[in-house]
């Protein structure tokens, strides 16, 4: 079953348990998706329907520090409760050390040297690991296998 149908039957499970909560994250889920489909005129694969749970999760991240920052603390559990149930549509996570051992590799097979190739192995980087590593993580690594 694709990650499309498995979000589907998730929101009928939600329906009948009667979870508003988990609903309504799911459907936003869904409502993103669509939203890119009508975008491309295309249909999405799970790449990129993990590309979009990733920049939902990482809204909710961003709203998380706004909501905490201004004293509400109501709000901020809202969306911490939507990206809990948004991260179960991701595919397992890779460690630090899998994330910095898969740039040394990248940056090796490209030759890339010194901060000015930072562009080149980033690409190469989001193409290879899109979905499977923290993009923050990611450019992270990059900067210190670029400096070492």
């Amino acid at each position: 079953m694709g990650l499309k149908e498995q979000i589907t039957e998730d929101m009928k499970t939600a329906m009948r348990a009667k979870d508003s909560e988990r609903l309504g994250t799911i459907r936003l889920l869904q409502a993103a998706m669509k939203q890119k489909e009508v975008d491309e005129r295309a249909t999405l694969d799970d790449a990129a329907i993990v590309a979009i749970v990733d920049k939902l999760i990482k809204q909710r991240k961003d709203s998380i520090t706004a909501f905490e920052g201004a004293g509400r603390q109501d709000l901020a559990d809202k969306e911490k409760s939507e990206m809990a149930v948004l991260q179960a549509y991701l595919p397992e996570r890779m460690s630090a050390e899998e994330v910095a051992a898969a740039v040394k590799a990248i940056v090796a097979e490209l030759g890339a040297s010194g901060p000015g190739d930072m562009g080149k192995v980033m690409g190469a980087v989001k193409a290879q690991l899109a979905g499977k590593a923290d993009m923050g993580q990611v450019s992270a690594a990059v900067k210190a296998a670029l400096a070492g």
